[in-house]
């Protein structure tokens, strides 16, 4: 079992790897001055922003390795588990590292707004991947707010908050530029998208696991979910999981047509009870399924 450090809050990691305590809820950290470091496996109960200057080998992801290249960056949330092991040989890496705990959002336009940055559940391979003058921007505003993090008054609170949120703001820039890229390079994904499709009903996968859902298309696509989705919605302005919908439905419609019943339609497309498929068919079509059998018979 490998040893894993629980970043219960963001000193926690900072006197680890011997960085600077400089406020109870936030940390920023310049791998390059340090003198004494050493990896990681972390459990993260806050949420953490790094930026890699260098390659790093073998980081651990959840329970996959990647690795990445020079000047990416990536995010990880509460609950979530990263970095590479501890073999206690001391290391020289070059970087940055922004931590903030959730406390510091607590009652803020910030905190609501955190589900909108589905980055955080990024895998470590859709690490983004910065221009120099991106990563200048990054460096630049974690600079500015180490500043601001040695000020203790009334007013430094909402200081901090609101230099957190612009980092996500341009975090979130960012990507929406590799994923507007990625989308134009990735002209095969929606067919492999329906070719898994297909293949989840032809090989009776939805006989165990019901209907098809956003999760296993984007493991099936070696893909995080948000990463996925997030794609699927460049390429065609929809979700992935509308996607997945219409895909059913118009599987629905052939089955119908073919003979079957509203029972048996429902069965061979992994419903759990028909009642739920003729909601979700009438939704989509604006008529129950047994209309469209009876007009086909």
């Amino acid at each position: 079992m490998k040893q894993i450090l629980k970043v219960h809050n963001v000193n926690d990691y900072a006197r680890y790897i011997g960085a600077p305590v400089l406020h109870e809820l936030v940390s920023v950290i310049h791998y390059d001055e340090l003198e004494h470091c050493r990896h990681s496996l972390n459990n993260y109960d806050v949420y953490g922003i790094f930026i890699a200057d260098e390659t790093l080998e073998e980081l651990t992801y959840g329970l996959t390795t990647y690795d990445l290249r020079r000047h990416a960056l990536m995010c990880v949330a509460p609950g979530q588990i990263g970095g590479k092991a501890d073999t206690g040989e001391e290391i020289q890496t070059k970087g940055w590292a922004l931590l903030f705990d959730p406390e510091l959002l607590h009652g803020t336009e910030l905190e609501r707004h955190m589900a909108a940055y589905t980055y955080f559940s990024y895998n470590t391979n859709e690490a983004l991947l910065m221009t120099d003058e991106q990563r200048h921007t990054i460096v630049t505003l974690l600079e500015t707010l180490r500043t601001q993090l040695s000020n203790d008054d009334r007013h430094s609170r909402p200081i901090i908050t609101a230099h957190v949120w612009l980092i996500l703001e341009h975090i979130a820039r960012y990507y929406e530029a590799q994923l507007m890229t990625q989308a134009t390079n990735s002209s095969d994904l929606l067919s492999r998208f329906e070719s898994l499709l297909g293949r989840y009903y032809s090989e009776g996968i939805y006989l165990k696991q019901g209907l098809p859902t956003v999760k296993y298309c984007a493991q099936g696509l070696c893909l995080s979910p948000n990463y996925f989705g997030d794609l699927v919605k460049e390429i065609t302005g929809d979700t992935a999981s509308s996607t997945i919908r219409r895909f059913v439905m118009k599987r629905a419609q052939e089955l119908l047509i073919g003979g079957c019943t509203v029972s048996q339609t429902a069965d061979q497309l992994g419903f759990d009870y028909p009642q739920h498929f003729t909601r979700m068919f009438k939704k989509h079509y604006g008529y129950p399924p047994s209309q469209l059998r009876r007009m086909n018979n």
